[in-house]
This record gives structure tokens, C-alpha cells and sequence, in this order.
């Protein structure tokens, strides 16, 4: 049995990266950790439900053992077990952010005995974290290239403070890690614009159209008004 090692949520910016961080590397590594001082530096510190959602996500995952899973709480005990393929759907609750919970648990279903379908709801367009589409069109098309399969589906837009938004990611173990190339930037192909309208005027939309055919030259045609469905 590997030794507990302790860590300080307060280091840093103090925020819940560091939690997340633990999670994924103790899932993968098998190693026990404490957590003291958990979003130390925030003005609500201890877990929100999007940090708690993502620390019983791994637990499920890996059949952890955990002490302090609960709102508020900054100290947590993370005792990890194996990490098992699935069907997994967890819900944060709030329009807390949905692509921060699917990075804690999904470098760990790299490793997994078997393929898995994760699917969270909450936030999928959060000011604090990346969206969806960056998820599925600039990350996993760099993932792909260093041989891991996997792929994100957004089903529903959920926008602050209402949330209600679904993203599904399908991944598969990985047979053999590639190493990624990037030495030099290469050629601009294509430049697309896209506003998404949640409960404001039309008129707002367009506002950001004309700033984003200013700002980049784009055509207006390369530039698409989407709803929230």
C-alpha cells in the first residue's frame, strides 16, 4: 500500500486546479493523497458543487475511499481503487462547469480496463473554464495526434446562473502515447464566428457580430447566430 502524502490546497492561486490535478494523477498513479486548505484563495473557499461532483466522479470511477466529500468542506482524504470503463453520468447541480469535471476523470479512463461514455450536466459555457466547443474542435483534434481516442458531444448549452447544459465525452483506453509536434505554427485556413443567444435581444447578437467582422475581418457569412436550444 503506497504512503498518504499530504497537500496544500492553498498554494498558488489557491484555486480547485489543484484538487483536480490530485484527482486525475491519484486515479492514474494509484496514489493517496490528503488535501488541507482546499480554494483557499477564493472568497468562498472549501468545495463547490462542481469541485464535489468532480471528487465523487473519480471515487466512482476508481471505487475510491473518501473522507470530506461535502459542500464546504477543505480538507478531503482520497484513497484511490482501480480505474474501471463505464457508462458514467454525474450532475453538478448548478451551472457549475461541466469540461472541469471531465478533466479530472478523463486522463484517468485513458488507462481504464475498457471503453467509456461520461456524460455531466451543468455549465457548458462558463466566464472560469473552457467551453465545450474548445473540448471537442482544439483539444481533442491535439489529443488525437498522441493516439487518444476520444470524443466530445455537447447535447445542450447550459449558460450562468441557470445551467441545465449536457456534455457527453466517449473515450477509449489508449493503446500507446504519441509524442506531439508543434515546432512551428503553420498557416491560418479558416476563421469561423459563432454567437450563441441565451435569453437576451436580438439585437445583442448582432452587436457582436459587427464586432467580430471588425475586429477579425470576417466576412458576415462566417459568422453564425445560434440560439440556445
Amino acid at each position: 500500500m503506497k504512503r498518504m502524502i499530504a497537500l496544500d490546497g492553498a498554494q498558488g492561486e489557491g484555486g480547485g486546479q489543484i484538487l483536480r490535478s490530485a484527482l486525475s494523477l491519484s486515479m492514474i498513479t494509484g496514489q493517496p493523497f490528503t488535501i488541507t486548505g482546499i480554494r483557499a484563495g477564493r472568497a468562498k473557499p472549501g468545495l463547490l458543487r462542481q469541485h464535489l461532483t468532480a471528487v465523487k466522479a473519480a471515487a466512482e470511477i476508481c471505487r475510491a475511499t473518501v473522507e470530506g466529500a461535502e459542500l464546504g468542506s477543505q480538507r478531503l482524504l482520497f484513497r484511490p481503487g482501480t480505474v474501471r470503463g463505464g457508462d458514467y453520468r454525474f450532475a453538478i447541480g448548478s451551472a457549475g462547469s461541466c469540461t472541469l469535471v471531465l478533466q479530472t476523470v478523463l486522463p484517468a479512463l485513458w488507462f481504464a480496463d475498457g471503453p467509456s461514455r461520461v456524460e455531466v450536466s451543468g455549465g457548458t459555457d462558463n466566464p472560469s473554464a473552457p467551453p465545450a466547443d474548445f473540448i471537442r474542435r482544439v483539444l481533442e483534434p491535439l489529443l488525437a495526434k498522441m493516439g487518444i481516442h476520444q470524443q466530445t458531444t455537447l447535447l445542450r448549452h447550459g449558460f450562468y446562473p441557470a445551467g441545465g447544459g449536457v456534455v457527453a465525452t466517449e473515450v477509449s483506453p489508449v493503446a500507446s502515447f504519441n509524442t506531439l509536434q508543434l515546432g512551428e505554427r503553420g498557416n491560418i485556413v479558416q476563421m469561423r464566428g459563432e454567437v450563441l443567444l441565451a435569453g437576451v435581444p436580438r439585437h445583442v447578437a448582432e452587436r457582436e457580430i459587427a464586432t467580430l467582422a471588425g475586429s477579425f475581418s470576417l466576412h458576415e457569412q462566417n459568422i453564425h447566430n445560434l440560439p440556445r436550444d
